[in-house]
């Protein structure tokens, strides 16, 4: 189905008190970067975080869904109108998300 920039949009606008948060289209999706990782993605509309042991501690009653076939599953986001949990969340985050990946040339 594919997620709406509209949507991508809000959730930017949601999150826009974090420093340095980006985002790359991929294959009608975006995923989402917290000062150089990877913390999560909007997919079909959905906004989905890496289920890391901190947001899991932070969200405790969080659906697991997949983001597409064949992917692992991940946290949906429901309350993405709290502007400040988000914030908390994306930071306390930061720390035990995976180094970015070197690029091959």
């Amino acid at each position: 189905m594919g997620s709406s920039k509209e949507y991508l949009e809000y959730i930017l606008e949601q999150l826009s008190d974090l420093d340095d948060i980006s985002h790359r289209a991929m294959m009608g999706e975006y995923i989402l970067y917290y000062r150089g990782k990877i913390f999560g993605g909007i997919y079909d509309d959905r906004f989905l975080i890496k289920p890391v042991k901190i947001a899991k501690e932070m969200m405790p009653d969080a659906d697991m869904e997949l983001p597409y076939d064949g992917a692992k599953e991940m946290l949906l986001v429901d309350d993405v109108e709290n502007r400040e949990f988000l914030k908390e969340l994306i930071e306390a985050m930061y720390d035990e998300l995976p180094a970015p990946r070197k690029r091959k040339k």
